[in-house]
């Protein structure tokens, strides 16, 4: 089956982590294995496990952010390094698109396109596709000033998620409380102007409130879980869920075990406590809450600074997503809703609301 997933740090992984993402995935995991105190987990991802996946349309970040011990040190301290490490960042998948490994999607013909493509390589017509990406940023220091949105957008920017964790200087984010700052209200403005998609993922409550009153445009939540069923911040009440269905969102389900399991303890909760019917759990809840399958899709966000040690146990690398699709399967969910949530939820979400060319 085809998957959709709206949330992958890819270039991150490959710039600041040091990883050759081309390679078996066995062969990185060898490597690192040398670095222990530096690499917290065996990864999941790498392309060719991402194409024996069938992952073959994914939101690509740029991600401003480093993996450091030190707290203070993981973001960057201005916006103008935030800026150059995010163009390192989009070079990485420039080159890589020449390559013909990755191939940008920023019109909503080229998803349906591609998603076609890899329909038909599916039913065996052709050789196996590259892998479409929709360009994101998770966190928006690297718009040095609201009104730069039109460069963004011009070097293919598509969407932005203003928060990440903490405040920056458009608002407040996962682990902080407070809501825009004079400059976030006016980023989401320019962002309406200009056509860019509002990502609400990690906003704090209040900045998320704001920000829906603000931005008129189309919203989507990339990586999102349940607060009612795991407790904390980082997840959506079910007030904002529903608020985010109202608004034609789509909320990608995400594979992080903290979000899944609540008071899970990396490296002391037991794997078998964490399996990948915990994430159907989530799209379960979103689906009966807004009485539709059309609202929840996949966002694993798996490599978003964790490994195999804060991924769920049954999950060796991101190609088992595929077994979400049995256990909805096995929840009774039917063909046509299980296509919707695995995929085409996001495409169709796309379709609409990316340019038409």
């Amino acid at each position: 089956m085809l998957i959709f997933d709206a949330h992958l740090d890819l270039a991150w992984n490959a710039v600041e982590w040091n990883r050759d993402l081309e390679l078996p995935i066995e062969e990185v995991r060898l490597f690192e294995k040398q670095y222990t105190d530096i690499v917290p987990g065996d990864c999941t991802i790498t392309y060719p496990e991402m194409q024996r996946g069938n992952l073959g349309l994914v939101v690509a970040t740029l991600l401003p952010r480093l993996h450091r011990k030190e707290k203070p040190l993981t973001f960057y301290q201005s916006r103008e390094s935030a800026y150059a490490a995010s163009y390192g960042q989009l070079a990485y998948y420039r080159s890589m698109t020449a390559k013909g490994v990755l191939k940008p999607l920023p019109t909503g013909a080229a998803v349906a396109k591609h998603c076609n493509v890899w329909q038909e390589f599916l039913k065996g017509n052709g050789e196996r596709p590259p892998i479409g990406y929709v360009l994101s940023m998770e966190g928006a220091p690297p718009i040095l000033f609201p009104e730069q949105v039109d460069e963004w957008y011009a070097a293919g920017l598509r969407i932005v998620g203003p928060a990440h964790y903490g405040p920056n200087e458009y608002c407040h984010g996962t682990g902080s409380f407070g809501g825009l700052t004079a400059d976030g209200k006016q980023l989401l403005k320019e962002m309406d102007r200009v056509g860019l998609l509002l990502d609400a993922t990690h906003l704090a409550d209040e900045s998320f409130w704001e920000a829906l009153d603000i931005y008129t445009g189309p919203v989507l939540a990339s990586h999102h879980n349940c607060r009612s069923l795991v407790p904390g911040d980082r997840q959506l009440t079910d007030e904002q869920i529903k608020a985010l269905a109202e608004r034609g969102a789509v909320i990608g389900a995400a594979f992080d075990n903290w979000m899944l399991l609540p008071g899970f303890k990396k490296y002391v909760t037991p794997p078998e406590d964490v399996l990948l019917s915990r994430v159907v759990d989530h799209i379960e809840h979103v689906c009966q809450l807004t009485g539709s399958v059309r609202h929840s899709g996949i966002g694993t966000d798996l490599d978003g600074g964790f490994g195999r040690e804060q991924s769920p146990g049954d999950l060796n690398t991101i190609a088992d997503v595929q077994r979400i699709a049995t256990i909805l399967s096995d929840r009774g969910f039917s063909d046509d809703d299980i296509n919707r949530i695995m995929h085409q939820n996001f495409v169709d979400f796309f379709v609409k609301h990316l340019p038409s060319v």
